[in-house]
């Protein structure tokens, strides 16, 4: 090896045209393997005959989505999806917010708090969602026991968490956003931050009270990043089936069925492919118009 071979090959690194390549490749690579080849098999599989064992497969089209969409089952899990992320968005992104500000103030214990509020969000969900099914359990509800024991429910006034439909919804909404919290106040946090301090400073010699600021300084700013915030979690919201399933299933009387769990329900577990890859790739066209307006609107904000 000559000595001018390494300073070649440096060189050759060090070139923008190769190296923003080379830096992002294993990011493209992981996204086409783990997200673009299942997407592009579910489309495939959404106009065929496939089914689980089947030899062959045969293309019919739009049937699978026509078939679907006909079922009184997928009209209730759509309706149920956007009950369930629309309303567990809203009270994440307002939540997210309050959370977000009392982070952004000096208090003593902030790296406790900051951490308790991580803790959802860093243990894996499946085992949160456990603890939760016990906490929920009609019988050895710890939050039936509280209630009682302040005397705001009777022995027999026990709730059926889980049991009664609306009930049911309530609780996968509130454990969803239990979730999702933390990743919401972690984004706004960042932009709350990245406010300079002397628009803050000039706002108070200004003598702007503590809505006026909020209302008319804060929220304005943040705006873009809340936009982010707030499309990342409702994708979340409307693709996510973890919490349903683990806690509800579906039920009861499929009040709590989305569209996310129908299809695993359908495709996985009824052996219908086709159908529940129909039912997966129903929100899609959705979902890309839902965040083509968010990043537009984000854009505007930022320009202005």
């Amino acid at each position: 090896m000559t000595h001018g071979e390494p300073r070649r090959r440096a060189s050759w690194v060090d070139r923008a045209e190769w190296l923003g390549p080379l830096m992002i490749g294993p990011a493209v690579l992981y996204i086409v393997l783990v997200l673009g080849v299942p997407f592009l098999l579910a489309l495939y599989y959404s106009v065929s005959d496939i089914s689980m064992g089947s030899r062959t497969l045969g293309f019919v089209g739009l049937k699978n989505f026509v078939s679907v969409v006909q079922t009184i089952k997928f009209q209730t899990s759509l309706k149920n999806t956007f009950v369930f992320a629309v309303v567990a968005q809203v009270l994440v992104m307002a939540l997210g917010t309050v959370l977000a500000l009392a982070l952004a103030r000096d208090f003593r214990g902030k790296w406790i708090v900051r951490l308790l509020i991580l803790l959802p969000w860093v243990a894996p969900i499946s085992l949160g969602t456990i603890g939760w099914l016990w906490i929920l359990d009609s019988t050895y509800s710890v939050i039936n026991w509280t209630l009682e024991a302040v005397g705001l429910i009777g022995p027999d006034g026990w709730y059926m968490w889980l049991g009664v439909p609306w009930l049911a919804m309530g609780s996968v909404i509130a454990i969803h956003v239990w979730r999702i919290l933390p990743l919401a106040t972690v984004i706004l946090l960042a932009g709350l931050t990245s406010i300079p301090h002397d628009i803050h400073d000039a706002a108070q010699m200004d003598g702007a009270g503590f809505s006026r600021h909020l209302f008319q300084i804060t929220l304005p700013l943040i705006r873009p990043i809340a936009l982010v915030a707030g499309l990342f979690g409702l994708t979340l919201a409307f693709t996510d089936m973890i919490v349903i399933f683990v806690l509800t299933r579906g039920g009861p009387y499929d009040t709590t069925q989305v569209l996310a769990s129908l299809a695993f329900f359908t495709g996985i577990q009824g052996g219908d492919l086709a159908e529940g890859a129909a039912i997966a790739v129903f929100l899609f066209p959705l979902l890309v118009a839902v965040a083509i307006g968010f990043l537009r609107v984000a854009r505007r904000a930022e320009v202005q």
